[in-house]
Parts: structure tokens; C-alpha cells; sequence
């Protein structure tokens, strides 16, 4: 089972969070977009062999997101960070 270090409350179960997609940065104005460049923002995902950023949500907890870097080859979770804040250095 994979575990979860939340940056609020600690060390849980996967079980607890919710998978939230690709940590990205939102368009700066989403009004401008076509209705094109709009889905692919909301339902294309990059989907990368290695290192990936996600978003999570400790759902059964504080209910708070934050994003995890994770290597989706090996599941192994590399760093976790709150959302608006870089990813940790030298990881």
C-alpha cells in the first residue's frame, strides 16, 4: 500500500486521499480560450514514464490539497509540498 505524507497531517494510507490529476499551473485568463485550447487544458494530461507532479487530496483527513512528486514507474514518492509553494530542492 502506498503511503501519503501529508504536509498537514502527517504519514496515512492511501486510502485516505484522493487523486486530483497533474499539478499544473491554471491558463492566466481562461476567458481568452477557445473552446478547444479549454478541453485540452481540462482533459489532455501529458501522462509521463518517470517523475510527475500531482495533486492530491487528503479527503478522509484535513481535506486539503497539496501536490506530490511521484515516479509513476517505481510508485515511489519523491517529495510532497503544499500547492503555491516550489517543489523541495534537490529532489
Amino acid at each position: 500500500m502506498l503511503h501519503i505524507d501529508c504536509p498537514w497531517c502527517g504519514l496515512r494510507a492511501e486510502s485516505e486521499f484522493s487523486y486530483g490529476g497533474e499539478a499544473r499551473a491554471r491558463p492566466a485568463d481562461p476567458d481568452t480560450l477557445s473552446d478547444e485550447q479549454w478541453a485540452d487544458y481540462l482533459f489532455n494530461r501529458s501522462n509521463p514514464k518517470g517523475l510527475q507532479h500531482e495533486q492530491w487530496c487528503h479527503s478522509h483527513g484535513c481535506r486539503l490539497w497539496f501536490n506530490v512528486k511521484r515516479d509513476t514507474v517505481s510508485n515511489r514518492i519523491i517529495a510532497v509540498y503544499r500547492i503555491g509553494e516550489p517543489p523541495p530542492q534537490g529532489v
